[in-house]
């Protein structure tokens, strides 16, 4: 080679291994139109507890016990706000070194180390941890319907940040921090065990604690205002969209097809639980079908990042039937009192959600790894039980743990005339004239 063909060569040489050393140094660079689609998606689920979640349940207690119950939601979201910042957050997206496989580590305490240039993927990682806090945020707040009417209001504040600290930072762990339920192979793309199945079984075990309301089967406990949980169920299912979609962390194909499957399975879920009522009872009801609509939120949560539009519809027919029947069958036969349903539409339609993840998951959507039994992977089937199966037991024993601590020390149920005369007026001085 010539010298005047030699110099321009090696310069060439030079400036590219001097690029691409400064692009392994460099930052990874935010993505505005992520971004954008992610501030956008955390406002979504922040807005599915308040007033989504505050309303829906509001509506369905009976009118001396409405504010107490929109407080819960309030309340909740303030709290755990305050827990997930000061270290919830680093317990469950953190690295716990020799405990990584089931709680991460301090080194966000406090949020120590978030300056305005820490990166997750391509977002801020203020912006993803924000996102992050709205469903650590709405989980106890959807076990509050279980023991409505009838916990003290410093109990419910003891029980939402003990347990939001031992039991879903942990869970959340497990599944999305890097923890054994990821590293099993576990799909659970918006939180199916980590929100639905984990809140619902808090609440059948707080509602077998606590024990039946005060005149249940004797006294009318109709919901007093359906037209506000039809406001609160239409919030939820809106915001949802933030829940499954903005779980993909990205404004891309997925997180339209996310959308996509949700919207399908929420409407299947909702006609299916109608149907149901209406040849087994005579009548649709409005209570009905949007009780239908929330179980097909619930059940196409920890699919909706996996599924076809095929897969959404029959999530969503399932769920709706099932979840209508562990509502009326199942709650009557064991005879628990769950005021507003929460282990009968969580629990049962995260587990129908979850378990139909390992059969229509698909490697066309999820990409490679995410196939289920209809796409030659029968063996993701026994995973996603293996993973309903341990937050099952871990939420079940350390919720009971905790309450029957907080009941040793300042009890858990209001005395019976507060339950009588209503919660509004004693544990608050305030009524809806």
């Amino acid at each position: 080679m010539s010298r005047s063909k030699l110099i321009p060569t090696a310069t060439a040489i030079l400036l590219a291994s001097t690029v691409g050393a400064f692009a392994q140094d460099a930052p990874p660079a935010i993505d505005s139109g992520d971004t954008a689609w992610m501030l956008t998606s955390t406002a979504l689920v922040l807005l599915m507890t308040i007033p989504g979640l505050a309303m829906f349940y509001g509506g369905m207690v009976r009118k001396k016990n409405v504010l107490a119950t929109v407080m819960q939601s309030f309340a909740i979201t303030c709290l755990v706000t305050v827990i997930w910042m000061i270290v919830g957050y680093s317990l469950a997206f953190t690295d716990g070194g020799g405990l990584n496989n089931y709680v991460g580590g301090l080194s966000r305490f406090f949020l120590a180390g978030m300056g305005v240039d820490a990166v997750s993927g391509t977002i801020p990682e203020s912006v993803f941890m924000c996102f992050q806090m709205t469903f650590a945020i709405i989980t106890p707040a959807l076990i509050a319907g279980a023991f409505a009417d009838r916990m003290k209001f410093s109990a419910m504040m003891w029980f939402m940040g003990l347990w939001s600290i031992f039991v879903y930072s942990p869970i959340a762990h497990w599944v999305w921090g890097g923890g054994f339920l990821a590293n099993l192979g576990v799909l659970d793309f918006a939180g199916g065990t980590v929100v639905h199945i984990n809140a619902g079984v808090a609440g059948l075990v707080c509602a077998l604690v606590l024990g039946k309301r005060i005149g249940l089967g004797s006294e009318n406990m109709a919901p007093h205002n359906l037209t506000l949980s039809v406001i609160g169920a239409s919030l939820l299912w809106v915001g949802w969209f933030g829940f499954n979609a903005g779980s993909e962390l990205a404004s891309d194909g997925r997180a339209g097809m996310a959308m996509t499957v949700t919207q399908i399975a929420t409407a299947a879920s909702a006609l299916a639980w109608m149907f149901a009522e209406w040849i087994v009872k005579g009548k649709p009801s409005v209570l009905g079908i949007i009780s239908g609509a929330v179980a097909g939120l619930v059940a196409i949560t920890p699919a909706s990042g996996w599924v076809d539009p095929t897969g959404s519809l029959v999530i969503g027919i399932a769920a709706g039937v099932v979840c209508y029947w562990a509502v009326t069958g199942l709650k009557s036969a064991m005879g628990y009192d769950d005021s507003l349903d929460a282990f009968g539409v969580h629990a049962v339609g995260g587990f129908v959600g979850a378990i139909l993840t390992g059969v229509f998951a698909v490697s066309a959507v999820g990409g490679e790894g995410a196939s289920g039994l209809i796409d030659g992977n029968p063996g993701q089937v026994w995973i996603q039980f293996l993973g309903t199966l341990a937050t099952i037991v871990w939420s079940g024993a350390i919720s009971f743990i905790i309450l029957k601590v907080i009941d040793a020390i300042i009890g858990l149920r209001v005395s019976k005339e507060v339950e009588v005369e209503g919660l509004d007026i004693n544990l608050h001085g305030e009524v809806v004239p």
